[in-house]
């Protein structure tokens, strides 16, 4: 059984873009992970309100985006899906308590202060999505937990993101599964149906899923997995990299620098 899933690792989940350019081949993995931590470390600890300096960063990224090379269409996928479940999380932030009444409806209201709150929020969740994004779909999930370990990541934290990984996979494949055989017997025609099948369909999901994750956990301790990968010999710094990395961190702190000029 676990020998059939093998390939699932790189089925449905593994969506990096391999048409990426010629900087993404030369820089390193590690240095790739390194220089984009540092720039969502300088986006996230921008205060609320510098609009200069997520300007400055977004033109940055957007140069980024120029010489990766990847698939914008792609890329707007995955943020359009991700922007859902984050606009539910930061709604919230609108209707908070602040100075300056721009609207109000019974105990509804949204401030000056809430709108600069949302607008920062936003500001640093969308560029910090297009980071990340790209990252991963320049380089493949393997890799990038590969190198993870290389920067002395917590075996744990990272044998978690790798069952993710995988388990996400076995998620997608068994539910797509589940709606074929349901759409056979023509069980979603109504929506009263719909809805029954969908709860049964996530409930005996969730059972289906465990059971085959225990048993491939079962299968990779058989074979000696003892909760994380091998950790390979950190790799020589070239100088692209040094270079990278310099101009990554330069352009950080120009970044927080240009708003108090």
């Amino acid at each position: 059984m676990p020998h059939s899933h093998s390939h699932s690792f790189h089925s449905h989940t593994d969506h990096h873009d391999s048409n990426h350019s010629h900087s993404h081949n030369t820089i390193a993995p590690t240095t790739r992970i390194v220089c984009t931590l540092i720039m969502v470390v300088a986006i996230v600890a921008t205060p609320d309100a510098h609009w200069l300096t997520w300007l400055i960063y977004g033109c940055g990224i957007i140069v980024l985006l120029g010489m990766s090379q990847v698939d914008l269409f792609k890329l707007y996928q995955r943020l359009a899906v991700e922007s859902i479940f984050v606009s539910v999380s930061v709604l919230g932030i609108l209707f908070r308590d602040g100075e300056g009444i721009v609207w109000q409806w019974g105990f509804l209201k949204i401030t000056l202060t809430g709108l600069l709150v949302f607008g920062s929020v936003l500001c640093k969740l969308g560029l910090t999505l297009v980071l990340m994004n790209l990252l991963t779909l320049t380089i493949p999930i393997p890799v990038l937990l590969q190198n993870l370990s290389i920067l002395r990541v917590p075996p744990l934290l990272i044998a978690i993101l790798g069952s993710m990984y995988r388990y996400l996979d076995l998620l997608v494949e068994e539910f797509t599964v589940m709606r074929r055989a349901a759409i056979a017997r023509n069980l979603l025609a109504g929506k009263r149906w719909q809805r029954l099948v969908i709860g049964n369909m996530i409930g005996s999901l969730f059972i289906r899923t465990y059971d085959r994750g225990n048993r491939i956990h079962q299968s990779m301790v058989s074979r000696g997995y003892q909760g994380a990968l091998p950790l390979p010999k950190s790799p020589k710094i070239p100088w692209r990299d040094r270079l990278a990395f310099g101009f990554t961190l330069s352009f950080a702190i120009f970044g927080q620098l240009a708003f108090y000029h």
